[in-house]
């Protein structure tokens, strides 16, 4: 009742070895192709995927100041001509100050940033959810609001919900 197995030539292994690696790389081949088509729709649909919190911040650096350089050669009504050039040049030394001090933090801590994004999400959900169970507590009940204390005590002539404590 014992079946022998037949012995396998060293060709026949190297073979079916060969496959399995062409296989795998068609495998991985065709993960990659799918994922690239994937991230080119959602690239399509919903625009360019958000930078890193540093490139962010900078970017919001930089929008800031091209508005404030555009507001700052508008003619002012109330400051006249004279005052004109000096508030744009007050308003652009202002702006590469701010550039100036950014700047060198985002180079040197740009994890950080990640990491304060990451942190102010997760405080928003914290917020949410105590929110929303705040609210479903104050939806779920049935009836009127009444006296939360019913025990059978003598209130007195109390106008509060405390309880009158004799100190003689």
């Amino acid at each position: 009742m014992s079946e022998e197995l037949r012995p396998s030539d060293a060709g026949d292994s190297e073979a079916i070895d060969e496959v399995r690696a062409t296989d795998a790389d068609a495998w991985a081949t065709a993960c990659a192709e799918d994922l690239a088509a994937e991230k080119a729709r959602r690239r399509t649909e919903y625009g360019p995927p958000p930078g890193s919190a540093a490139e962010e911040l900078r970017r919001l650096v930089d929008t800031v100041a091209e508005k404030l350089d555009k507001l700052s050669g508008l003619q002012s009504p109330l400051l006249g001509a004279v005052a004109g050039p000096a508030a744009q040049q007050v308003v652009k030394q202002v702006v590469q100050q701010a550039k100036a001090a950014v700047e060198p933090v985002i180079e040197r801590n740009p994890d950080v940033f990640d990491h304060l994004a990451a942190a102010g999400n997760e405080l928003l959900a914290a917020y949410r959810s105590a929110v929303q169970a705040q609210e479903g507590r104050w939806t779920s009940r049935d009836t009127a609001p009444r006296d939360l204390d019913e025990s059978p005590r003598d209130k007195g002539d109390e106008a509060g919900p405390g309880q009158r404590i004799d100190l003689d």
